[in-house]
């Protein structure tokens, strides 16, 4: 990984890009965002503690996402996934109904809906990197309805020479055929292509095993998780460190 001393390469003619936490603030804070949603829940049960209760979840949902075949399969529907990491979560800190489950799976997922956003220098990076003829691909794991609907909600489908949705191709990352099938449709081939995202699994392990120059996304700045094995050939904060240089 380059030192802050030295030179980045030149831009590549083409760049693929994430989208959660890559381009748009989708998934930061989780348990802060689930004890937000039990605080504010209409009609929460008095013995529904919200630290203890957010805990509890933040705790099944890192269980349930550790294992890839769960997370393919969560990510591709992912409201049943919810209820069954607060089904996970219930079981642990005491019973409630079903309809608090219910409720609760809808109130956060409503939050997070509110929650997202763009990144503030998402836009005007892409625009300069079009700007300079580079070729731009955008590759998403998730649920075809979901992610689509992020797409349209921040207009960004104009951005991009090539849009992958996993639920829409039947495959997505870290499947070797998803980078395959993302740089057929750029028209590049891996040497000439960098990937950006915030999944040091999906957007540089692997990708640095077929080739690719890998650039990690850490938005909120908090470095490589300890025990990582994982060597980006950069890291991002900003989107805009892209073009500053």
């Amino acid at each position: 990984m380059p030192s802050p001393a030295q030179k980045h390469p030149p831009l590549p003619p083409a760049i693929l890009f994430d989208l959660d936490d890559t381009l748009i603030s989708a998934h930061t804070h989780p348990r802060e965002t689930w004890k937000h949603a039990i605080e504010t829940l209409p009609e929460r049960p008095e013995h529904m503690d919200p630290d203890v209760t957010s805990t509890a979840i933040h705790k099944a949902a890192k269980w349930f996402w550790s294992d890839p075949v769960r997370h393919k399969t969560g990510r591709l529907d992912i409201l049943t996934a919810r209820r069954g990491i607060i089904g996970r979560a219930f079981e642990e800190v005491g019973a409630f109904e079903d309809h608090v489950l219910e409720a609760l799976g809808a109130h956060f997922t409503e939050i997070r809906r509110e929650q997202t956003a763009l990144y503030p220098d998402a836009v005007a990076t892409l625009e300069a990197l079009r700007d300079r003829d580079i070729r731009l691909g955008l590759i998403t794991n998730g649920n075809k309805a979901e992610q689509r609907a992020k797409i349209e909600r921040f207009d960004l489908a104009k951005h991009f020479d090539h849009i992958q949705i996993e639920g829409e191709m039947g495959f997505g990352k870290p499947e070797e055929e998803a980078y395959a099938h993302a740089l057929k449709s750029l028209g590049h081939d891996v040497s000439d292509t960098w990937i950006i995202g915030d999944n040091l699994d999906w957007e540089v392990i692997v990708p640095q095993r077929l080739g690719f120059y890998s650039i990690w996304r850490d938005p909120v700045g908090t470095g490589l998780p300890d025990g990582t094995t994982a060597k980006p050939d950069r890291i991002l904060t900003r989107l805009a460190e892209l073009t500053e240089t």
